[in-house]
């Protein structure tokens, strides 16, 4: 979903991309007799050291995956480098962990792809605007400039998506792309925009040096539910629906394994979470592992707690595209995504799932 420059951990995850190609994943596996034992998955993410995004390195780090059968090879995205999503649907890896609404896309283009295990209820964005400017909703963007991750990125489709429910067109505002971090930062500072669209801990940054406030929240589900006018899915597994045809055990044992991660947070703290984390995951791009957590404890119920898509969220992301004018008409939304195999897991650990499937695929 986004284009990121890599640090810490994540550079770390890069130096994999090379063995991708040779490890690709068995049709069959079992979760014993050790870890050559088993088949592999490779996953890239969409800025894997997000806050958005961290579900899929705490499944590593708390070795669920090898638990539930698979070695697991996360990757993520480089700045100006083929997106987690892309590199998904051409083969270059299984699996993505990257935004739902992108399965909808890949179905209007006549692609088969799926969201097999949903990890998030709300985009995990807010709308940072410059202090001083006086805008607290989309109806004040006239004129204005706004600052996107890229253009055509999720961020770009949520901006759209605000300003249409306002009664703007796109041509009464100008959108850039400012990445995020440091540079999001910069571009608020210098009056580049006036708001933009960004994650923790960049949030907590531009709140902690008095260069904006969060005008619009889109990182709780709650929050969310109030500008987009319901639940707004956003992190998923993303997979190609003949991928997951044919290797129906790893995608179990892979959602199996997300879904015990997704229970975890539910039930630890932000500092749990972090103490769990590497350390260069937590404390890099100019943020301490304290600010890490502080800016966790105040989005972290964007998380979902059983990997199961909400009821009424593929309508409201479908609700999205229509709204920045996608032709979404040949789209089936049962399609586009299944719970079907994290109803499976929350049975298999006797998990309570807290909200009513969705029915998707399956």
């Amino acid at each position: 979903m986004l284009r990121r420059t890599l640090t810490g951990a994540a550079a770390g995850a890069l130096a994999l991309t090379g063995t991708l190609t040779a490890c690709s994943s068995s049709g069959s596996g079992s979760g014993s007799g050790g870890s050559a034992a088993l088949p592999t998955v490779t996953l890239m993410v969409g800025g894997i050291d997000k806050q958005i995004y961290l579900p899929y390195e705490l499944a590593q780090q708390l070795g669920f995956y090898k638990k539930y059968g698979v070695n697991m090879v996360l990757t993520t995205e480089v700045n100006g480098g083929v997106g987690a999503e892309d590199a998904m649907a051409s083969g270059q890896v299984e699996m993505a962990g990257a935004w739902y609404i992108h399965a909808i896309d890949f179905q209007s283009k006549g692609k088969a792809v799926q969201d097999i295990v949903q990890l998030s209820g709300a985009p995990g964005e807010r709308e940072m605007c410059a202090t001083g400017s006086g805008i607290h909703s989309a109806a004040q963007w006239t004129g204005k400039t706004l600052g996107v991750t890229d253009l055509g990125s999720g961020t770009d489709e949520l901006t759209q998506l605000l300003a249409s429910k306002s009664g703007l067109t796109t041509k009464q505002y100008s959108r850039i792309g400012v990445s995020d971090g440091a540079t999001a930062i910069a571009a608020l500072k210098t009056g580049k925009t006036q708001c933009l669209m960004t994650t923790q801990p960049t949030v907590l940054q531009i709140e902690q040096q008095n260069i904006g406030y969060s005008a619009i929240d889109l990182a709780t589900a709650s929050g969310a539910t109030a500008a987009l006018g319901g639940t707004w899915p956003s992190a998923g597994v993303l997979a190609r629906t003949d991928w997951v045809d044919s290797h129906q055990k790893e995608a179990q044992d892979v959602v199996d394994a997300l879904v015990a991660t997704m229970h975890w947070i539910a039930t630890h703290s932000a500092t749990d979470i972090a103490n769990a984390l590497p350390q260069t995951y937590v404390q890099s791009n100019g943020f301490t592992k304290a600010e890490y957590i502080t800016a966790l404890t105040q989005d972290k119920g964007q998380f979902l707690p059983d990997g199961i898509m909400p009821a009424g969220g593929p309508e409201t992301v479908m609700a999205t595209e229509k709204a920045i004018g996608a032709n979404v008409d040949s789209v089936k939304l049962s399609d586009t995504f299944t719970n079907t195999f994290a109803v499976a897991a929350n049975k298999a650990e006797g998990f309570t799932t807290s909200s009513t499937p969705e029915p998707g695929n399956g």
